[in-house]
């Protein structure tokens, strides 16, 4: 074992989700998510990440303070997995393989070195509650932006058929896994985004940034049924008037404020 152990510790300012799967792209290495800031923690040094990291900030305008950290090595991988915590969120309790499942509720395993915290964070945890409000057996769901898998794998343990999709590919490779780890399955997934298929679903569902939903908007209404359902997350409060401009012909069934974070449901309405 290593003498020390390596942190690099980025303040994310409201963009957790956005940095989290940045670094998920980067690394394998453990990441912890709190509110407002990202912990990576490794045996050797994180300075080609933070690298990274520093460029995108700049080049997106994404306000971000980092720092590394060299630490005393006392098994920071156990106390790393005793600071993880499951969540319950609805119908759904999120947990890593080392902690037990609850009977009661739809378990979902998602590992930390698989992006786990994702259910944590306020847009996820209001993605599952609409799920778990919504998705029957036998719909036809979509994940635009899948990350993790969570969503879709939610999806797919109320009996939906699951496509998922992400413009990375590591993501999509992390879902995959997930799905293994669930031992449930999906119909499709592919690299890119919800333009790469002409099939018409019950349920889209797309956990990104406001910027992001604003820009495909037109695809991922045309993926949505008559009489289905989008659920647009991912947007703060700031931005959410924008997003809902661009889907205005869609009827709203209800706005899920969780902190500063917003998740719209809407329908295909016929007028």
């Amino acid at each position: 074992m290593n003498e020390y152990f390596y942190e690099l510790i980025i303040e994310t300012e409201g963009y957790n989700d956005v940095i989290s799967d940045l670094v998920l792209a980067l690394t394998n290495e453990a990441i912890e998510e709190q509110k407002g800031k990202i912990i990576v923690r490794s045996s050797e040094p994180l300075d080609d990440i933070k690298w990274a990291v520093e460029e995108f900030s700049k080049k997106s305008k994404i306000p971000l303070n980092m720092k590394t950290v060299k630490q005393k090595n006392e098994n920071w991988i156990k106390k790393y997995q005793e600071s993880i915590q499951p969540v319950s969120v609805g119908k759904f309790y999120i947990h890593p393989t080392w902690k037990s499942p609850k009977d009661e509720l739809i378990n979902i395993i998602i590992d930390p070195a698989l992006a786990f915290g994702s259910g944590h964070h306020e847009t996820t945890g209001s993605c599952l509650k609409a799920i778990g409000d919504l998705v029957k057996k036998g719909d036809e769901v979509l994940d635009v932006g899948c990350g993790s898998g969570i969503l879709s794998i939610a999806c797919a343990k109320l009996g939906a058929k699951v496509d998922l999709c992400d413009s990375d590919p590591l993501s999509v490779e992390s879902a995959k896994e997930n799905f293994k780890l669930n031992q449930i399955s999906y119909n499709d997934a592919w690299i890119g985004s919800v333009n790469k298929t002409d099939k018409k679903y019950d349920f889209t569902i797309a956990n990104i940034i406001a910027d992001v939903l604003i820009m495909i908007s037109k695809d991922l209404k045309k993926s949505v049924k008559e009489g289905g359902y989008l659920i647009l997350s991912g947007i703060l409060d700031k931005y959410r008037e924008d997003v809902a401009k661009k889907f205005d012909n869609f009827d709203t069934i209800s706005q899920l404020k969780n902190d500063e974070w917003f998740t719209l449901v809407l329908k295909n309405c016929k007028r």
